[in-house]
């Protein structure tokens, strides 16, 4: 485990939710990501090898993006809680009878194997994770050398008007803290990448309804603050809630819906050919060993 490990996320809370995270693809996930495969218009050079993070949660769609953007790249699709990765199988698979099979883009289940990829894509994941610099270091292992990662998550604006009502009416938090991304910026380097770039936007969903809001939350995520609510709450504080929010995010600029802020948080990094450290004795990995001798050429960008 990491040293510094996020102070609002609870390490329990956040197992179960990966668990148990619904097997779908929310409307934001596939939203953020179809402007995030926007983005690889700036990448000169296509991976042969990308691999996919978590794409049931991920998004779908997007995947199907990818694979039209990269028609002859191998596909490695990572999903390592059980009812997701039988979704990932079932949707994302080829049939025998698919020509796809014995042409390239043929798709991989599993973990990928250490320097097996140029592009690992990671949506909207990281904000959950307990140990977000383990993960990091994960996606650096699977790169090969000038291989690069693009990954989104929630940065620290989301929901504040949430929060808002939560303080306003003296409850405990209504979610744990996301990271600014030039904290991300510094894990990336951190973990070894090189040329971080890390932009945000905020992107406003409304709602017709306190319960539609309410179940398109739940979707979303769940609250892995340790200060959270204990238990289960009653009808009454579910309606206390709901009033709350009608009153509180009707928006005259949205024709009366309710407005909740959603800040969106992209990164992208490289990584470079390894430095081996010079000292009385020195141990460096076979792959990197590798890496050094050929010499990595970084793709740039256009």
């Amino acid at each position: 485990m990491s040293d510094l490990l996020p102070p609002t996320i609870d390490p329990v809370a956040a197992a179960r939710w990966h668990a148990a995270a619904p097997a779908l693809s929310p409307w934001l996930h596939e939203e953020v990501a179809r402007r995030m495969e926007e983005r690889l218009e700036w990448i000169v050079q296509a991976p042969k090898n990308w691999c996919h993070w978590e794409p049931v949660r991920g998004g779908l769609q997007a995947h199907r993006l990818l694979a039209t953007r990269y028609p002859q790249a191998g596909v490695q699709v990572h999903e390592d809680a059980p009812r997701r990765a039988a979704v990932a199988r079932e949707q994302l698979g080829q049939r025998w009878w698919q020509p796809a099979r014995w042409m390239g883009g043929a798709v991989q289940f599993g973990a990928p194997q250490p320097a097996s990829v140029d592009m690992l894509w990671a949506n909207m994941a990281l904000h959950t994770a307990a140990d977000p610099q383990q993960l990091i270091g994960q996606w650096h292992r699977a790169l090969a050398v000038d291989g690069y990662v693009m990954f989104s998550c929630l940065g620290p604006d989301t929901l504040r008007e949430l929060h808002a009502v939560y303080a306003d009416l003296g409850w405990p938090p209504a979610g744990h803290a996301f990271t600014d991304m030039h904290d991300w910026g510094d894990m990336l380097v951190q973990a070894g990448f090189s040329e971080p770039v890390m932009d945000m936007e905020h992107i406003t969903l409304t709602f017709a309804s306190p319960k539609r809001l309410l179940q398109e939350l739940r979707e979303l995520g769940c609250n892995l603050h340790p200060a959270r609510f204990a238990g289960l709450r009653g009808r009454g504080w579910q309606q206390k809630l709901e009033d709350a929010l009608q009153q509180r995010l009707a928006s005259p600029a949205h024709g009366g819906q309710l407005a909740l802020t959603f800040e969106i948080v992209y990164g992208h990094a490289y990584k470079p050919t390894p430095k081996l450290r010079v000292s009385e004795s020195s141990a460096v990995s076979l792959e990197d060993m590798r890496a050094m001798l050929r010499g990595g050429r970084n793709p740039g960008l256009r």
